[in-house]
């Protein structure tokens, strides 16, 4: 029986196009909120969701696995789901029991064919959703690529929340646009802790034009807020 009452239970889905990172990414989650010690790797065959023997010899996800976090007094359970077509069903029946979805992109390759049909299955469930640009780290990388992507492919409004700090080799960190803090990584070692840095000058009108776009968005959900930002 879970210890913490229903309003702080969350059942959140991870859904992707496969190889985008979903697995990976749920690997480090569990990690940075103390719920595995260390991080499994796909290609190593030792991601603590891959758990039948089939996926662990072709990295890939098969059937949907569920795992139990917790964060900031809340529970989380995550489910991980396959990103191969042939097992979209299996994202279906995920989907409709969950409170949220991340959405994980590759930010070489964007928005993929099984991107779009997770998301109209999304869509179908009324699932709100997050997305997470992963692979920043690669060749042909690009964070504001992927979000037009979203933005034309999917048909969605996409609001960075965080802005990224350089792309291929020289990726190494993230601006939080909520509280405009920077945060860099200056070690490549797994688990690594990231370090508070000032914002560098070379992101500094990107940021800046994003916070724009999220201070819209916030305003046009409410008419009071709206009358404020006009006025001032």
């Amino acid at each position: 029986m879970s210890r913490y009452p229903l309003d702080r239970v969350r059942n959140i889905g991870i859904i992707a196009h496969i190889d985008a990172g979903k697995t990976t990414t749920t690997e480090r989650i569990l990690y940075y909120t103390g719920r595995i010690h260390r991080m499994g790797e796909v290609h190593e065959g030792t991601a603590t969701m891959d758990h039948m023997v089939q996926e662990q010899e072709r990295g890939i996800t098969i059937t949907s696995a569920a795992t139990t976090t917790f964060w900031l007094d809340h529970q989380i359970n995550i489910i991980d789901t396959p990103g191969h077509i042939d097992f979209t069903a299996e994202v279906q029946r995920s989907l409709r029991v969950l409170d949220g979805g991340v959405v994980v992109f590759d930010a070489v390759a964007g928005v993929e064919p099984q991107s779009e049909t997770v998301w109209r299955q999304a869509d179908e469930y009324r699932v709100p959703r997050i997305c997470f640009v992963n692979k920043m780290d690669r060749v042909g990388a690009d964070f504001v690529r992927t979000i037009n992507m979203i933005r034309d492919r999917l048909n969605a409004r996409p609001v960075p929340i965080q802005w990224p700090i350089g792309s291929e080799s020289n990726f190494r960190g993230i601006v939080d646009l909520l509280t405009m803090e920077a945060f860099v990584w200056e070690e490549d070692d797994l688990g690594a802790a990231p370090k508070l840095v000032d914002i560098p000058e070379e992101v500094r009108e990107d940021v800046a034009a994003a916070r724009q776009v999220i201070m819209e968005a916030i305003v046009e959900t409410d008419d009071e807020l709206m009358m404020r930002y006009l006025e001032e």
